[in-house]
């Protein structure tokens, strides 16, 4: 069985004999490719080619994201300065200016700046939002396709629901959650905003032929606690997934933070998985909590915390929480890592884990 078929019967909940091992490399790949510090044995692959070399498949967000064209009015236009370390972005808009910043350090960049201050602002990005269109490029699908083969089945992740763009693309955590209690009708009329605006999203998804969707909203309950997320993200995960599997969909939302008080609300979501719920000891719960929030349905993506796989660590944990993983979770299991290699991740460890997956699979035909 090749591995885009097993990823799509595992999200069909159908009979699967196999582990599905799909890790997510690309940061790895991407920061020491332009660092020149990819070892030896990689240094002339392609990011593919090193997917295929440590038998392990790919999530494929990169290559199928392009298909789903999000346009800003035509009227819309950005104007990019650079000031040492800064990189700042004006959007000019019938509507008004925002301006954001960005610092950049050597391997990364942070806002510090977001596009949404004021209430004004709100009305801006609200402008933004009702005068965008949405597309599906199929001629970019036929190109995924060929470039993934079977080494995944199509999928994308959309954009995230209502707080969680709020508070990590439009105004940071702490202007967000003043937002809500200073501003408080003005920002909720910019989430109601956000859910209705969604909706051409959603429609194009629904008829798109992707089949499994992940919700990008790196969830953590700090910046999502238990009130804002029943009154907000629970019942916009509840109405778009009955949009979703209405169209034949199956869904998970990437849940990368701590989460241990969010856990009870699992199953009422309406998903069929959830991605990158990150075990201890790098996040706050146990792989036995996670299995029995969860139940028998639930399909759980990744389990493997990221801090398993560097150098540094014993390889007893990472060989311990791979077993637990498969003997918990599988066949309703896309093994990977919560959520991802870090660049200085052992990538030998990635082997590794392939060779338990084989072991386990000659162990059970």
């Amino acid at each position: 069985m090749n591995f885009a078929e097993l990823n799509a019967r595992i999200f069909r909940k159908e009979s699967v004999p196999q582990v599905l091992w799909q890790p997510r490399l690309e940061h790895w790949y991407n920061v020491n490719k332009r660092e020149g510090t990819l070892p030896e044995r990689y240094r002339d692959m392609s990011l593919l080619e090193v997917f295929d070399d440590l038998n392990c498949s790919v999530r494929p967000y990169w290559a199928f994201n392009s298909c789903i064209q999000i346009k800003d009015d035509l009227s819309v236009r950005q104007e990019h300065e650079t000031h040492g370390e800064r990189d700042i972005t004006v959007t000019h808009t019938p509507a008004g200016d925002l301006v954001s910043v960005q610092k950049r350090a050597s391997r990364s960049h942070h806002p510090e700046k977001y596009p949404v201050v004021t209430a004004e602002d709100m009305k801006v990005m609200e402008w933004i939002l009702t005068h965008r269109t949405v597309t599906f490029d199929h001629e970019k699908y036929r190109q995924a396709c060929a470039l993934i083969g079977d080494r995944a089945a199509p999928s994308i992740y959309i954009s995230r629901v209502n707080v969680m763009r709020l508070i990590i693309d439009f105004m940071g955590f702490e202007n967000g959650l003043r937002a809500l209690f200073e501003m408080p009708k003005e920002t909720e009329h910019l989430l109601r905003t956000i859910n209705e605006t969604d909706d051409l999203l959603l429609d194009v998804v629904c008829e798109s032929p992707i089949e499994i969707v992940n919700f990008g909203d790196n969830v953590h309950q700090m910046l999502c606690p238990p009130p804002l997320f029943k009154k907000w993200v629970m019942p916009e995960y509840i109405r778009r997934n009955e949009i979703l599997h209405g169209a034949g969909k199956k869904t998970y939302p990437h849940w990368d933070g701590d989460c241990k008080q969010l856990l009870v609300y699992v199953r009422d979501c309406g998903f069929d998985g959830y991605e990158a719920l990150t075990p201890l000891p790098q996040g706050d719960v146990t792989l036995e909590e996670i299995r029995d929030a969860f139940g028998d349905e639930l399909i759980l993506l990744d389990g493997i915390p990221c801090t398993d796989f560097l150098p540094t660590e014993p390889l007893e944990g990472l060989m311990e929480r791979t077993r637990k993983c498969i003997e918990y979770f599988h066949p309703r299991l896309v093994l990977g890592i919560s959520d991802e290699l870090s660049p200085v991740g052992d990538i030998e460890r990635v082997r590794l884990v392939s060779e338990i997956v084989r072991e386990y699979e000659t162990r059970n035909t």
